[in-house]
């Protein structure tokens, strides 16, 4: 059975202790992964560390050079690093490919910072004096990143953090760890010189050790919230910069003018998309007065219509949850929501496919009637469920949206520009979609939400990404002529 190591110093790094990696739509264990402790940690900063001596004072044609390199390596092993991923998290190979373009633009985005990175130079300030400024790299940071996009969302922090001068040690999700040495092996094969990317693999303990190695300067986190609480919290304890993005409860909101098949449409693929394991995952749509009965109506027939099966089968459009764990969850969720008075309008619970009856398949559920107070409602449960909640008024979804304890993403089906207006500027959320159910945001965008999305303030990718993981310098110059006397004086300086 193979054994997927650490990847340290341009090579694998073997350990003892490991932890089944298993084949969601078989449910049998398909590989071992390695665990890592503090050792391994310290070994991985130790390499990085030495990396960054010379990396740091590469020149910046060097780095972007390196990014070009590793953007087409991503282009032509698309489909292969696709199904690595499709094989440990059971989304579909297509959907696997598409995070691999969205993190690919990321890249894309790292590869042009010749022009984000330029300072800003002030002439004669005061008499003979100039100011500059430019931005230099931070050192070792680290991701931790999770199962859900195991390629786009590592793919968000790295390449920034490399092509702007730090070296980066990943610690991905223990579930679907391939695609981490995979991308190591693609930026050793585009030039990066060893230790500038590194993987550890693991649990808790390897977390543990990231947040509090006085090595690492910086890191940057995706998952739950609790955990991106608790990731900020111990981290800046211990002096780091810490990106943290939490999780979600996205509402998209359909107002009675909308065209209810395009919405549905949309929704039911921002809904069930992924198994719905996504942070962007549309989990509460909002039907806005006469909108309500139509629309279920219409999702109803499109989550039967939805197509489940293993991921590398064509024509799926929707794979296994991760785990066993998973999909116990999502089901004993779907009953709890009945025995709390919701109406199941499509029941996903107890779906077998054939020849892979141990698969962790669940298929989509539709609930209607769902009210505020249900754990349907109140709880992230990253699956293939969607809650239906019913209001009267534009206003009254807004408020809706902005009492939920969540901002990362949300959406508007509307023909009406005052309407969309209106929730765009009012809602308290962080990315918007207008007839957009999943409103991810490009590379030269930030991605971040609001309220116990984002712990801390520092979204991820595009410019805030830039600033993250750079300080800046400002400098200022007097260059007197030879033996010009410049009188000093003991008051404050000015700029006369």
């Amino acid at each position: 059975m193979k054994t997927i190591q650490h990847w340290i110093d341009g090579s694998t790094v073997p350990r003892t202790d490991t932890a089944p990696v298993f084949n969601p739509a078989t449910g049998q264990e398909q590989a071992r992964v390695v665990l890592g402790s503090a050792a391994d940690v310290d070994t991985a900063v130790s390499a990085a560390a030495k990396a960054f001596e010379t990396w740091s004072e590469s020149s910046l044609t060097q780095r972007t050079q390196v990014m070009f390199a590793f953007r087409q390596l991503l282009v032509d092993h698309e489909e292969e690093l696709g199904r690595i991923i499709s094989a440990e998290h059971g989304k579909t190979v297509d959907d696997a490919r598409g995070e691999i373009t969205r993190g690919r633009e990321v890249v894309e985005f790292a590869c042009g910072l010749g022009d984000v990175l330029k300072g800003s130079f002030s002439d004669q300030v005061s008499r003979g004096v100039d100011v500059h400024n430019f931005r230099q790299p931070l050192g070792v940071v680290a991701g931790i990143t999770p199962f859900n996009f195991p390629a786009m969302v590592p793919l968000w922090m790295h390449p920034i953090a490399i092509a702007t001068g730090n070296t980066f040690i990943l610690k991905p999700s223990e579930r679907d760890p391939s695609a981490a040495n995979f991308v190591a092996e693609l930026y050793q094969k585009a030039g990066l010189p060893d230790g500038v990317f590194n993987v550890v693999h693991g649990g808790k303990p390897a977390v543990d050790a990231i947040l509090t190695h006085p090595g690492i300067q910086a890191v940057s986190f995706v998952g739950s919230t609790p955990i991106a609480k608790y990731v900020h919290q111990q981290a800046t304890a211990h002096g780091k910069r810490v990106q943290a993005l939490g999780g979600a409860k996205n509402h998209a909101v359909v107002l009675p003018d909308a065209d209810l098949e395009f919405a549905a449409n949309h929704i039911t693929a921002g809904a069930y998309g992924s198994a719905g394991e996504r942070c962007m995952a549309v989990s509460v749509a909002v039907a806005v007065g006469d909108a309500a009965d139509g629309l279920v109506e219409v999702l109803a027939r499109k989550a039967r219509e939805v197509k489940v099966g293993p991921g590398d089968t064509p024509g799926t459009e929707m794979g296994p949850l991760v785990t066993k764990a998973a999909q116990e969850l999502v089901e004993n969720a779907v009953a709890t929501a009945h025995a709390q008075g919701a109406t199941v309008v499509v029941d996903g619970r107890g779906l077998k496919i054939d020849g892979h009856e141990d698969g962790f398949f669940t298929g989509p559920s539709l609930l209607d009637h769902v009210t505020t107070e249900m754990d349907a409602y109140k709880e992230e449960l990253f699956g293939p469920v969607l809650a239906i909640v019913r209001v009267d008024t534009l206003d009254e979804a807004i408020d809706l949206i902005n009492a939920n304890p969540y901002g990362n993403g949300t959406a508007l089906f509307t023909a009406s520009g005052e309407a969309a207006r209106r929730f765009q500027r009012n809602v308290r959320v962080g990315m918007i979609g207008v007839n957009v159910p999943v409103p991810v945001p490009m590379s030269y965008y930030s991605f971040g939400g609001w309220k116990d999305s984002l712990i801390g303030d520092s979204p991820i990718h595009g410019p805030e990404g830039i600033r993250f993981y750079t300080r800046p310098k400002v400098v200022t110059t007097r260059w007197p002529q030879p033996k010009q006397q410049v009188t000093a004086g003991f008051t404050f300086p000015t700029s006369s």
